[in-house]
């Protein structure tokens, strides 16, 4: 998984984190690792470019949740074994953060995937740049 960031600006600048390659276990943590430190260096409002991500897993499900979590100002704590340890969605607890990350871009099975398990009504999901950047 490649992990890159850009920033657009509209009413409020965004960052766009560029997420290439499958997102599953072998990465989630880098993804949270990555979003928290955007969030560390002042990123206050996050766009996830999932358009070059072909395959999501259940870990990397979860770690689009922390990422919102992050976004709403909880800290994500660590478990044994390094590992983020995760709360169940709560629409009312996250909304905070589910202003703040929306989603572009995502691959057919990947929208399919967030559909089926009840995320692409949680989340914002875009299909423009401009029009996910002007939503903020």
């Amino acid at each position: 998984m490649e992990i890159t960031f850009s920033k657009q600006n509209g009413r409020v600048p965004v960052t766009v984190m560029h997420l290439a390659g499958n997102l599953d276990a072998s990465n989630y943590t880098d993804v949270i690792a990555k979003a928290q430190a955007a969030y560390d260096e002042g990123a206050r409002d996050l766009l996830i470019d999932l358009s070059q991500v072909p395959y999501i897993s259940s870990a990397g499900l979860m770690s689009l949740h922390a990422v919102v979590l992050i976004f709403s100002g909880n800290s994500i704590q660590s478990g044994d074994k390094g590992r983020p340890s995760f709360r169940s969605i709560d629409p009312r607890r996250d909304s905070a953060g589910l202003e703040h990350v929306k989603l572009l871009g995502p691959q057919m099975a990947v929208e399919q995937v967030l559909d089926v398990v009840g995320l692409k009504e949680f989340f914002s999901v875009h299909t423009s740049l401009d029009a996910a950047v002007q939503s903020y």
